[in-house]
């Protein structure tokens, strides 16, 4: 892989989030890929439980500023980021006061007010997409971990596949045992064809409520590879992965995982 560039966007990272199997796999996968000699940018959700001053955040200005409207409303794109020690990691979170900092808050706002979930993940995703583009960062992988990253094969291959920052790139989407329950807002598809989208983009998921069935069978009809980053998980989602005919990693849990994970990477 002549370009090293690994770009990660992630559901949660520890330790600025509890602890957990997602948050840690989301730290170590990322710093293990970093220590054999690849660039490596890690992106998260600026939560509102997440404290700025013990984790040594601070605002990016250059990359703030910029609006996204999501159902015809514009929100503010904030910038932040934080250094990860002792491997020097930089991880960016994206902020906003309307999906990201409602208030205080003892758990992640995506469990929290699920009703806006929607809209943050379209948020979220086109956030990243957006900085990265004012780094002028051409990564040669985006790996997706975690739901809330499910629309980046949709919008990178729809909307974005022509930018230069991303049309060499390859979009690899991660299966987790992580999910939400019920389905999104009944406008969920309605808020993306006015974001530019072709109804034939979305038909997979036009005529029903969007479940997480069925969001994360978007995002993997939209990538490049497809890995099992968990052992647990959905046996639908599996079984579906395996159906597209696309390179598909198994769970797999050794020594060496990073290498693993690179040996797919430049399989792409």
């Amino acid at each position: 892989m002549d370009n090293n560039k690994i770009l990660y966007i992630a559901q949660e990272i520890s330790p600025y989030l509890p602890q957990s199997p997602l948050a840690d796999i989301s730290r170590t996968l990322p710093q293990s890929i970093l220590e054999k000699g690849y660039e490596v940018r890690s992106f998260m959700p600026k939560y509102g439980n997440i404290n700025e001053r013990r984790n040594q955040l601070h605002e990016v200005i250059r990359l703030s500023g910029m609006n996204i409207i999501i159902d015809d409303t514009d929100h503010q794109l904030i910038i932040k980021v934080a250094t990860l020690q002792p491997s020097r990691m930089q991880v960016y979170f994206i902020d906003n006061d309307d999906y990201f900092q409602h208030h205080v808050v003892k758990d992640i706002e995506i469990r929290q007010t699920p009703q806006d979930n929607d809209a943050r993940i379209m948020f979220y995703v086109r956030g990243v997409i957006e900085t990265v583009k004012k780094l002028r960062w051409e990564p040669a992988i985006i790996h997706n971990i975690g739901w809330i990253a499910a629309l980046a094969p949709l919008y990178l291959k729809k909307i974005y596949e022509s930018d230069p920052s991303f049309r060499n790139s390859k979009i690899i989407y991660s299966l987790i045992d992580d999910n939400f329950d019920g389905t999104l807002d009944p406008r969920f598809v309605e808020k993306l064809l006015m974001d530019g989208f072709d109804p034939s983009d979305l038909k997979d998921i036009a005529d029903a409520p969007v479940d997480y069935i069925a969001l994360n069978k978007l995002a993997m009809r939209y990538a490049d590879g497809i890995v099992q980053l968990m052992p647990n998980v959905n046996p639908v989602l599996v079984d579906y992965a395996k159906s597209l005919g696309i390179p598909f990693m198994q769970y797999h849990d050794g020594d060496d995982t990073a290498q693993n994970y690179i040996d797919f990477y430049n399989s792409l």
